[in-house]
């Protein structure tokens, strides 16, 4: 709720229940004006979660626009911005039909998505994915999170947004604690919090460090993270140069430069 004051724009969270399909509940409305936010706030159970608190860059205050976003039994949340999608749209072709509503990061998803099935692979599929848009689109920053049921995958690219992962043994650095984790930053912006790792591992990535164990990482530009079923963590650079368009903050316009602010 704290957070969603400097980030308004609507809160998304996505697990996977019992029977592996997908569960999207979000909001196009901030934490802290939405009366049922508390009312309904529960305990989640799921092998695989994304959440997301939205400052919009591109697309109308909709829940069609909301992260995370959901194709083929994916979940998907974006951190960044990228431009020119009248040239993305012409790449989809007859895919566009996957886009339900007007942001960069559907269109981005629904371009990942295909090459997924593409290449019959999804680490090849986001690196074709990937490599096209930094090569055709104007970039400030393509980071994402996709997950399935089981499965993460996670890039950082360029150096714009931070990217951090943390391969988290059970009860955390100490040994014998639950995950707590709260923004560094801004330690009253984001707080998750789970009893049951103090005994079982995780592999948590996130915007910044959450806590204080020695063992976060920062991903490297044009690093694509995998983190597999059995949290197994291999990763590779997909992507060895800068974007051929590459945006800053000031060619931005005022409301998508806004949003990227850390």
């Amino acid at each position: 709720m704290r957070q969603s004051r400097s980030e308004p724009d609507g809160t998304g969270l996505g697990v996977f229940d019992t029977r592996g399909r997908p569960v999207v509940d979000k909001q196009p409305l901030a934490a802290y004006a939405d009366q049922a936010f508390a009312r309904e706030a529960r305990t989640i159970t799921s092998r695989t979660f994304v959440a997301h608190v939205r400052y919009a860059s591109t697309g109308d205050l909709t829940l069609r626009n909301t992260h995370p976003f959901q194709l083929d039994d994916r979940l998907f949340a974006h951190n960044g911005v990228l431009e020119d999608l009248p040239a993305l749209e012409r790449e989809l072709g007859a895919d566009l039909a996957r886009v339900r509503g007007d942001t960069d990061s559907e269109r981005f998803f629904a371009l990942i998505t295909r090459e997924i099935e593409r290449c019959g692979d999804v680490g090849a599929g986001i690196a074709a994915a990937a490599r096209w848009v930094a090569e055709h689109l104007p970039v400030l920053s393509a980071n994402f999170i996709l997950i399935d049921a089981s499965e993460l995958w996670a890039l950082r690219y360029p150096e714009t947004h931070d990217l951090y992962v943390l391969e988290r043994r059970p009860g955390g650095h100490r040994g014998n604690e639950p995950l707590a984790h709260t923004g560094q930053r801004r330690p009253d912006r984001m707080r998750v919090t789970s009893g049951t790792l103090a005994d079982r591992p995780s592999v948590v990535v996130a915007t910044e460090r959450m806590d204080d164990d020695p063992g976060w990482r920062r991903l490297s530009s044009g690093e694509l993270l995998h983190v597999a079923a059995d949290l197994t963590v291999d990763s590779h650079r997909i992507i060895d140069r800068q974007p051929a368009r590459p945006l800053s903050l000031a060619d931005l316009g005022q409301r998508a430069a806004a949003s990227q602010h850390g």
